[in-house]
């Protein structure tokens, strides 16, 4: 994928106050903002375009919820989501996309509501407050290259702001020296550390049962995978029904074993050294090197 520029400016000066959003060579514009500052940032310009948005935020189990929709005018459909009988009460943020030109319309926000809300039911990272997939619109070729092009430039800009919905686990790689593998409570696991977090492998087996210890954000998470049939009943033990994303190694070692775990410690390659030995002798042996080149680097004899 080349590179890319993507100009995040702080409206207001501040981390968390209204965030503009712009890419390199593209027509779209983002907002990300608070809740709380709705009232202030609904009066741009901007918001009286069609566009698409995502409202984001935690259930009352403490774990990530988000609402996608569209709008002919945004400023109008978030009015409702912010206050009265349509109001929703989980989100604390919203992004929204609209088009610097005029070239979006309602067809385009309506085919790009359809595919975000697909995208996220099949991630699976977060719990959606959609229902069904709405229905896509019928569109031109042309007009269907151009959403899709709108959306390939979303998605892109997505995880820069903290949401990883609509991202799904990256293609396995077949290179062993990659793989890493986990045993224990009578379990079996597969994954492999990532950039975008660490990715347990599908078909991978996880504890059934959980110890009276293991935290109450882990058990919602196991909770979770269970209701959105990521973790299926295997029998004596779950199994993942997906290659799934975890935040950290250490949250999908507790999520597959049922119990707190140190996924640096839990997590190891085929021979036999832990994530974090691997780590380690990764930075020993200077930039450029991976796992990979140390496991294979002769040892030094006396």
């Amino acid at each position: 994928m080349a590179g890319a520029t993507i100009k995040i400016f702080l409206a207001e000066g501040t981390p968390l106050g209204l965030r503009v959003i712009e890419k390199s060579n593209w027509t779209g514009r983002g907002f990300d903002f608070a809740r709380a500052d709705w009232p202030k940032v609904r009066a741009r310009e901007d918001f009286g375009k069609p566009g698409v948005y995502v409202l984001r935020g935690l259930g009352e189990d403490g774990l990530a919820r988000v609402y996608i929709g569209e709008a002919d005018e945004l400023r109008a459909r978030i009015n409702q989501h912010f206050s009265g009988p349509g109001a929703k009460d989980f989100w604390e943020r919203a992004v929204a996309f609209t088009s610097k030109d005029e070239n979006l319309n309602k067809a385009h926000v309506r085919f790009l509501e359809s595919r975000l809300v697909s995208l996220g039911h099949a991630a699976k990272r977060a719990k959606l407050e959609n229902g069904n997939v709405p229905t896509q619109p019928a569109l031109s070729e042309s007009d269907r290259c151009e959403a899709e092009t709108f959306l390939e430039e979303m998605l892109v800009i997505y995880p820069l702001l903290g949401i990883d919905a609509f991202t799904p686990a990256p293609a396995q790689r077949t290179d062993p020296a990659s793989v890493l593998s986990m045993h224990g409570r009578g379990i079996a696991a597969t994954g492999r550390d990532s950039a975008e977090g660490f990715i347990v492998f599908e078909g991978s087996r996880a504890a059934k049962d959980e110890v009276p210890s293991l935290t109450d954000y882990v058990r919602r998470l196991r909770a979770s995978l269970i209701a959105a049939g990521v973790l299926i009943d295997g029998g004596s033990s779950l199994r993942l029904a997906q290659d799934y994303t975890f935040g950290s190694p250490s949250f999908a070692a507790a999520v597959m074993l049922g119990r707190t775990a140190n996924g640096r410690a839990e997590w190891k390659d085929r021979l036999g050294r832990s994530l974090r030995s691997i780590q380690e002798a990764v930075s020993e042996a200077g930039l450029g090197a991976t796992p990979s080149d140390s496991a294979n680097q002769p040892k030094a004899t006396n």
